[in-house]
């Protein structure tokens, strides 16, 4: 049997050599306990029953992935569920209706389905929003949902801008912004906040690359959930069924 020690992804990073697809070890999970964040009181809210059903179906088929490699690494299964119900949490919390909190939630699931690596890999907005768009009946049906033309439009305009920071939008992304504002910021907010599995405190949540009040409110649930599920993921559950776990230890779900 081998004895030969791997790097784990906190080193990997602080070294900056992490490779291109990346999974989650042991000592970067007690890394991220070790340096738990003075978070102010907060709450999680509970989820609204209509808003439950969606979170039922918002784990994603590995098929969907552009890169199935990548279905348990830090962009997969896990990240993509726990970034659909914070943005589940966030649209109950703004009393969005049913077709605006669906059309988060969506767009929020499939987000980085497209993506190649684990790196910086630009472009990946915009290849799974053509790939929304593209699937949009797959998906919705998924979802048990009927596609609405308004509803594929914002959905896949969220996940194109999600990787873009405001600051360096076009003319062209201001203009698609504008039009579906309150979804794209929600995504992006969602995103962000799951930045806690991530091998650096600098890539960590942080209040100024996003616009949503709630944000500060929501840090103490986004970090239990990471902790809990990625412990629970190596503790051989399955990608989503740690998600899940951890959904009903914070009586989400």
């Amino acid at each position: 049997m081998s004895t030969t020690r791997t790097d784990s992804l906190v080193e990997l990073a602080a070294r900056k050599e992490l490779p291109l697809h990346q999974f989650t070890d042991a000592a970067t999970v007690e890394w991220i306990k070790a340096n738990r964040p003075d978070f102010p009181p907060a709450w999680p809210p509970p989820l609204r029953p209509t808003t439950q059903t969606l979170i039922e179906q918002a784990a994603v088929p590995t098929r969907w992935l552009a890169e199935p490699q990548l279905a348990d690494s830090i962009h997969g299964h896990r990240h993509g569920l726990r970034t659909a119900v914070l943005a589940a949490l966030l649209a109950d919390w703004y009393g969005l209706n049913e077709s605006d909190t669906a059309t988060a939630v969506i767009a929020a699931a499939v987000h980085d389905s497209q993506r190649h690596h684990d790196k910086d890999d630009q472009g990946h907005g915009n290849r799974a929003a053509i790939w929304l768009a593209a699937n949009a009946e797959l998906v919705w049906t998924h979802f048990r949902r009927t596609p609405r033309p308004s509803e594929v439009i914002r959905a896949a305009t969220a996940v194109r801008l999600h990787e873009l920071p405001y600051e360096t939008f076009t003319a062209d992304d201001r203009a698609d912004h504008a039009r579906a504002e309150q979804i794209c910021d929600l995504v992006k907010v969602a995103d962000a906040l799951d930045r806690y599995r991530l091998p650096k405190r600098s890539w960590w949540p942080n209040a100024k690359f996003v616009r949503e009040p709630a944000f500060d409110q929501l840090l103490p649930l986004a970090y239990d959930l990471v902790v809990t599920s990625e412990e629970a993921f190596l503790s051989s559950a399955s990608s989503v069924a740690a998600v899940r776990y951890a959904l009903a230890e914070k009586g989400l779900v």
